[in-house]
């Protein structure tokens, strides 16, 4: 049975569809089957991250009004045979989301893959929880600036109160993805340390990624940065969480530091 992934934040511009495109590559490296979902109808940036923009025929809202099927929206991936998208409409607006389309999908796409990971757009509004609505885990993307970090901890609750296992009794999985970090400003105090942000979310940590220009580099060639150079830092990042998500036990590096001192933070739980 698939594990329905979102990735997720209340703010803007913290990196959600980089790290989508990033993480789905590297599982789909890993051997895993992966769809990831464009969720941002009305803006649609997926597509570009994966270099698949010119071969979108049919999208998510095609597919919930039964314009088309769903294999008929699916982008399976150049290079990755095992990485599909489905991409957002860019010409509708987030109304025409609705929940039992979303889902048909998901419940269609559980059938076939490994992972679908859930591209949320910014914010708390019905993109967003449509987004959640059928997690079974989420990653909470932040980066390490107090208005960031204030919005993820909103999001948190909203994992916790508006998805079908929160309803149930049951608790969603959490990570947090903590992007953009550079030790150098952590150090002068001019952004958060990796530690402050944990004691605020109280979230289990899944990887840190570095600030770099290799990340925007790949996004300007539609390529994700686990394929466009993967030996760089945020790819090796990136790769270093999937195999998190798979359930490996891999050590957990501060970007700048020469030893592991996130280990015994690796997996820390809210008390």
């Amino acid at each position: 049975m698939a594990q329905v992934l979102v990735v997720t934040s209340g703010k803007g511009g913290v990196g959600k569809t980089t790290s989508t495109a990033a993480l789905g590559a590297a599982l789909a490296h890993e051997g895993e089957n992966v769809v990831v979902i464009d969720f941002d109808v009305g803006l649609r940036n997926l597509d570009l991250m994966l270099g698949a923009e010119r071969r979108v025929v049919f999208d998510l809202i095609n597919v919930i009004q039964g314009v088309a099927k769903l294999p008929q929206a699916l982008i399976r991936d150049k290079r990755l045979e095992n990485l599909v998208l489905l991409p957002a409409s860019q010409t509708r607006d987030k109304d025409a989301l609705t929940e039992d389309g979303v889902a048909r999908v998901i419940a269609e796409l559980r059938k076939k893959f490994d992972w679908i990971i859930c591209d949320s757009p910014a914010g708390i509004e019905r993109g967003a929880t449509l987004a959640m609505r059928h997690a079974d885990a989420a990653i909470i993307v932040t980066n390490p600036e107090v208005s960031s970090v204030r919005d993820s901890d909103r999001i948190i609750g909203l994992l916790d109160s508006k998805t079908i296992k929160a309803e149930r009794g049951e608790r969603v999985d959490k990570h947090l993805l903590i992007t953009r970090y550079q030790p150098a400003r952590a150090t002068r105090g001019e952004m958060l340390s990796i530690d402050d942000v944990l004691e605020i979310l109280s979230t289990p940590l899944l990887g840190i990624i570095p600030e770099s220009e290799e990340v925007l580099r790949a996004s300007n060639v539609g390529s994700p940065v686990t394929l466009s150079n993967a030996q760089s830092a945020p790819a090796r990042a990136y790769f270093d969480a999937a195999r998190r998500l798979k359930g490996m036990d891999v050590p957990m590096l501060v970007p700048g530091e020469s030893r592991g001192l996130l280990n015994m933070l690796f997996g820390r739980k809210a008390a």
